[in-house]
């Protein structure tokens, strides 16, 4: 499997991060119980973000996450042989989550960037991998990342596609609570391009008649990266346990049924290498 390379130095989010770990006071002592908690209790408070599409939204009907980030959620669960307790997260507020105890794990559409592996644990192997893309009108003119030099671009507050946005190609970053109010401000011509998950933003345009004038014209993806499973740090035990669970999943070839299963296309090539690996007992 080809690796992206973790490249982004140090900034002051880490160093934020960091206070908040420190007044939190989470200890490497309480890290190391926390497998056993979830055990003792019989459930495992999982943090999700359902920002809307196939890879996390809430059902009218049940009122309850549905998707990709909550069936995987659900599986760890199972795969550790509680019940699931999953709580909506938001892009700016995840990590304390986290880190404050209110949940157990993320599966929140936070990919491996070293900034956040200074501060939280993971677990290493990963279930999917996803990078930026970019939502505009169709006849804004956009066809490249550095055509958004000096304009202005909504996207999630806390994302991490702000700082290569800023520093890499200009662009003026407005921040919103949630991908949805991004893509609102977008829609209401707050900004010339919202720019999200791939896995949010190609499906969103790709089904919805309500976006037929807007498109994602950059063919590449901006920062691609892992997708995994957060802990705290030094939660070995809990890492241990979920990277199996993970690994099995590849073994068993139930992500690429799972992607399958929900529509999510085009299916990813890294689910492919990954199933072989393991199926072969790698």
């Amino acid at each position: 499997m080809s690796q992206i390379p973790l490249h982004f130095p140090r900034t002051r989010k880490v160093a934020a991060l960091a206070l908040a770990l420190l007044s939190f006071g989470v200890s490497s002592a309480h890290a190391d119980a926390t497998l056993d908690k979830i055990k003792q209790r019989g459930k495992v408070v999982i943090g999700v973000l359902v920002g809307g599409g196939p890879f996390g939204s809430i059902d009218p009907t049940t009122q309850q996450p549905v998707g990709w980030n909550p069936e995987l959620a659900r599986a760890v669960a199972k795969g550790l042989g509680v019940e699931a307790e999953l709580v909506q997260v938001q892009t700016p507020t995840r990590v304390q989550f986290l880190l404050s105890g209110k949940v157990d794990l993320l599966i929140a559409s936070m990919e491996l960037f070293p900034d956040r592996a200074e501060i939280l644990g993971y677990a290493p192997t990963p279930f999917y991998r996803v990078g930026g893309a970019a939502a505009t009108l169709k006849n804004s003119g956009i066809s490249k990342w550095e055509d958004l030099r000096g304009k202005p671009v909504c996207l999630s507050q806390g994302s991490s596609y702000a700082k290569p946005l800023e520093a890499d190609y200009g662009a003026l970053v407005k921040g919103f609570k949630s991908s949805s109010e991004s893509l609102l401000a977008l829609r209401g011509g707050n900004c010339v391009a919202a720019v999200h998950d791939n896995i949010l933003i190609r499906p969103l345009l790709r089904s919805n008649p309500e976006w037929a004038n807007y498109h994602s014209p950059i063919a590449s993806e901006l920062i691609p990266a892992l997708s995994v499973v957060w802990t705290r740090k030094g939660e070995s035990e809990t890492i241990a346990a979920v990277d199996k669970i993970i690994k099995d999943w590849h073994r068993s070839g139930w992500l690429i049924e799972t992607e399958k299963r929900l529509e999510i296309a085009p299916p990813q090539a890294l689910l492919q290498e990954l199933h072989l690996k393991y199926k072969n007992g790698l």
